[in-house]
């Protein structure tokens, strides 16, 4: 007898914690699982929705800054991850005359890239590069390695 009773208290017990988790209003056993069943649903479809969000925002994430700073330049890409993507990048700025002096890179859930960038040494004509020539340099080896990655699927 004493088993039943110690059942029935923890059944009412959890029913009383189910009840509290998803504001159910309802008082008897039936109402109080069906309206943890429609939290339970709700809850479902909004993880789904942020997981949509999520994905699109990482698919359509790109964002190149280049600022021009004494006689070089502070360049700022994030975007999508992709194989050879640093390779890529660090290319483009050799190919416009411009070396690396100093980068920070991050690959966790997208690549992000900080990095300062000056012209050769010995080419004078590259201080009149525009940031805007750079940052069109960069967003075109980005979007070439984007479409190579998407071509093979």
């Amino acid at each position: 007898m004493a088993s039943r009773i110690q059942k029935r208290m923890a059944l009412r017990r959890k029913l009383h914690i189910l009840r509290n988790l998803t504001h159910s209003k309802s008082v008897k056993k039936s109402s109080i699982l069906n309206d943890a069943f429609i939290y339970i649903y709700k809850l479902k479809l909004q993880l789904e929705a942020i997981k949509n969000e999520y994905l699109f925002l990482m698919q359509h994430l790109q964002e190149v800054k280049v600022e021009k700073v004494g006689k070089g330049f502070v360049v700022k890409v994030t975007c999508k991850k992709g194989e050879d993507l640093l390779v890529k990048i660090l290319e483009a700025i050799e190919e416009k005359g411009m070396t690396v002096v100093q980068a920070s890179v991050a690959c966790n859930y997208f690549f992000c890239m900080e990095a300062i960038v000056e012209a050769h040494h010995d080419d004078r004509d590259q201080e009149a590069m525009d940031a805007k020539d750079l940052r069109q340099a960069l967003v075109e080896a980005i979007d070439q390695k984007q479409s190579v990655d998407v071509s093979t699927f």
